[in-house]
């Protein structure tokens, strides 16, 4: 398995100016290679190979008064930006055949110098090396580097990005033994039912409430304030360069957070459940609703997305359920379909049993039962008998009521 150890870095100014003119070389060949292709298209005529663009935009293009200033640059970089293309291509073509796993893709656009991330990679034939605690990159230098933990092996790549907050970051390839490291984990027969909301970021089926931290809600002051001061500023200015950084590093403090918080609370889900049930949710249809600024700021995605990497990685087993189950509408106790509820409703009780639920904590239990985690008393696991799914209750479970005026 393959993973990605990423390192704060902090280049000089002089190496921040070898960095820009990188960047700025791999952006003019990918942006070659992209027009070349399109130009092939138009023209009814095949596409250019790998080898036969390597060789016009790469090695004859030094050569040109136009493109000389191509050679100040590592040669692996310009190869490597020359990939990036030819796998945009690639994922493009899978996602027209439908072959393509994950969201669809559009074809490759051109790559601009004022866009938010900027990124270069270094292969092993660069001959980049880490050497007293610095990365050593060709034709730029020895880059200080923060580390915050020791590389497991040696990597076998490093792309060096500045992402829209003026921060450079070096992020290392790194060929981990799954063996090795489910080593590591604790043995524990115990599962868990996650059920995700907007009340409370997560509510387990053992009854544990984990409280959503709303980083973009309570940072909204201070960002407001700050696009405010941008849209003040006149366009092309230096003072706006630096209000549009302002903004950038404040959305950064917020995202950063927001990471943290969901690797901390993955790898201990993780740490301590052999299994795993979660609901499959409509993020991106939530996302056109009303509540769309909380359910991004929960990151729902990217939490389901560590748990599934986690789980792969460390030989846990991670199971989604369909997101149309009527895990809100079910009784946990006698397995009774008690129709569907407005969201106000946080409590409810059976019709069929006279149990008394919590409405997230009942979600939670089922979202274990229809993922075949549950045991019965006899050790023998439970799984309820298919259930028609209610499109009124898509995606709904813990979103809470909007506020009403009094």
């Amino acid at each position: 398995m393959q993973l990605r150890y990423a390192f704060r870095v902090y280049p000089d100014t002089g190496q921040q100016t070898a960095l820009a003119k990188a960047f700025g070389c791999a952006r003019v060949v990918f942006n070659d290679a992209v027009r070349a292709r399109e130009d092939a298209r138009k023209a009814e005529q095949p596409f250019p190979k790998a080898g036969e663009l390597s060789t016009r935009l790469i090695t004859q293009a030094k050569r040109t008064a136009g493109r000389s200033w191509l050679a100040e640059v590592s040669a692996v970089v310009l190869q490597q930006s020359l990939r990036d293309a030819e796998t945009a291509y690639r994922n493009f073509f899978a996602s027209l055949g439908g072959t393509r796993k994950g969201p669809r893709t559009g074809p490759p656009r051109f790559k601009s110098r004022k866009d938010a991330r900027q990124s270069i990679r270094f292969t092993a034939n660069a001959r980049w090396n880490i050497t007293g605690g610095r990365l050593n990159l060709p034709k730029i230098g020895a880059v200080k580097v923060k580390w915050s933990r020791t590389l497991p092996t040696t990597p076998s790549s490093v792309t060096v990005i500045k992402d829209a907050a003026g921060r450079y970051f070096a992020s290392f390839v790194i060929d981990t033994d799954p063996a090795a490291d489910q080593a590591r984990m604790p043995e524990t027969d115990r599962t868990i039912g996650i059920d995700l909301g907007l009340t409370h970021f997560a509510v387990l089926s053992d009854g544990t409430k984990i409280d959503s931290p709303r980083f973009l809600r309570r940072a909204e002051k201070k960002l407001k304030k700050a696009q405010r001061e941008l849209s003040r500023k006149q366009k092309g200015s230096r003072n706006r360069a630096k209000a549009r950084l302002k903004v950038a590093r404040a959305h950064a403090k917020v995202a950063d957070a927001r990471r943290e918080f969901h690797h901390q609370l993955s790898t201990k889900l993780i740490f301590e459940n052999q299994g795993i049930g979660v609901e499959d949710l409509s993020v991106a249809g939530l996302a056109r609703t009303k509540l769309a600024k909380s359910v991004h700021d929960a990151g729902w995605s990217a939490f389901l997305s560590m748990l599934e990497y986690k789980a792969a990685r460390y030989g846990r087993r991670l199971v989604r359920i369909g997101r149309f189950e009527p895990t809100s509408q079910t009784c946990s106790t006698c397995g009774v379909k008690d129709g569907p509820k407005p969201l106000y409703v946080r409590e409810w009780t059976c019709s069929a049993c006279g149990t008394v639920h919590d409405r997230d904590h009942n979600a939670a239990i089922n979202v274990k039962t229809a993922a075949g985690l549950a045991v019965s008393a006899c050790g023998a696991p439970v799984r309820p008998g298919a259930i028609p799914a209610q499109r009124e209750e898509t995606g709904s479970h813990g979103i809470p009521p909007e506020p009403r005026a009094a």
